[in-house]
């Protein structure tokens, strides 16, 4: 089975509301597709969407490493000899994981279609489904609350809190307007995104802590590279901390896990360049007895299905952020992963799952 040709698209789709954090606002889901046809009629597909912020991926950069680069590199090679193939990605090009990613997830979808199994079975096998939580955007604190009413409502019982934006203070604020508002049962984990300093997140998660908000963990407080910064508060908190943009590669995670910097590692497909190298960051979080979060940037059902794969075939991933979809206006693919509201569905078809591509989504 080798590769015929590797093809590109452009989409975009508008979101229902704004998506806001510490490091951006996105009103519109823009995203490099790609296609990989082999020999035999297998067609395999993956997504890219530009993170400057995060990975420094642009649209135009994902295009250029796809189509000027790995398809030159990757076309006549054979996907039955998976791991020179995965050799070839990384020595192609330093960085853009973005653009790895996308390649990735199109090879594991066509191998798994190749083997006729659904890729989470063919990558071990754990769950058949998984429940993702809801993400409430930075706003003023009643719209928040609002926001996180409205979520609770349609059954969402996880919600990922954005903060980080501004003062502190503010954010405990908004923290306790949503708390008030959707009670006690509702589970509240926060993402700072990189928007605090080490000792002010201290004194702040401590003053929650006092104040009983109950907050399950606290994503990336501080500055991806202040590895000593989210040691110390990992280690002057009871909250358990999560390293998101400190880990990208295995080697993040190996250094993370060694220091003891953090309680949990969020994985993200686009951070690592795509599922092996995930596999490798989740398999190093098992042998120090860490869990895992998958999620993921604002990504269409392309990369939702093939990170919800991942994450349902991993036992130490126990914690799941895949609402991106649901906050888009128009729908990408038949096929893949489906919604019950909070639950996802993997489905039984093999690969990915996806049937075809929405052509009104497509940008020339």
């Amino acid at each position: 089975m080798k590769i015929q040709n590797i093809e590109t698209f452009r989409a975009a789709i508008p979101l229902k509301k704004p998506f806001k954090t510490a490091l951006r606002t996105v009103t519109v889901a823009e995203t490099a597709v790609v296609k990989i046809t082999c020999d035999n009629g297998i067609t395999g597909w993956g997504e890219a969407p530009p993170t400057h912020v995060i990975t420094g991926d642009s649209l135009a950069g994902i295009n250029y490493v796809i189509t000027g680069i790995f398809k030159p590199l990757l076309e006549g090679e054979s996907l039955l000899y998976r791991e020179r193939i995965f050799e070839i990605i990384q020595q192609g090009i330093v960085g853009n994981p973005s653009a790895k990613a996308a390649i990735d997830m199109a090879i594991y979808d066509c191998i798994s279609q190749y083997a006729n199994m659904p890729l989470a079975a063919f990558l071990g096998g754990y769950r058949v489904r998984i429940e993702t939580d809801y993400t409430v955007s930075v706003n003023s604190s009643s719209e928040m609350a609002q926001d996180a009413q409205v979520y609770v409502d349609n059954s969402f019982s996880v919600l990922k809190v954005k903060v980080g934006k501004d003062q502190i203070a503010a954010d405990i604020k908004r923290i306790q307007a949503i708390r008030k508002q959707v009670g006690e049962s509702i589970v509240i984990r926060l993402d700072a995104n990189q928007g605090w300093e080490a000792k002010e997140a201290v004194k702040a998660i401590r003053k929650m802590e006092d104040i009983g908000l109950n907050i399950e963990l606290i994503e990336q407080p501080v500055k991806a590279h202040d590895i000593k910064g989210l040691k110390f508060i990992t280690e002057n908190t009871e909250t358990p901390i999560m390293a998101d943009e400190s880990v990208f590669s295995s080697d993040d995670a190996r250094r993370v896990l060694e220091e003891g910097a953090a309680d949990l590692i969020n994985i993200k497909l686009m951070k690592a360049g795509g599922i092996h190298e995930a596999l490798k960051i989740a398999a190093l979080a098992g042998v120090y007895g860490v869990d895992c979060m998958v999620g993921s940037m604002i990504e269409t059902r392309i990369g939702i299905t093939a990170a919800a794969h991942f994450a349902a075939s991993q036992p130490n991933v126990t914690r799941f952020d895949f609402d991106a979809p649901l906050m888009l206006a128009g729908d990408l693919i038949d096929g893949g992963i489906s919604y019950q509201r909070n639950v996802i569905e993997l489905g039984n078809r093999s690969g990915l799952g996806i049937v075809g591509v929405n052509g009104e989504f497509l940008v020339e």
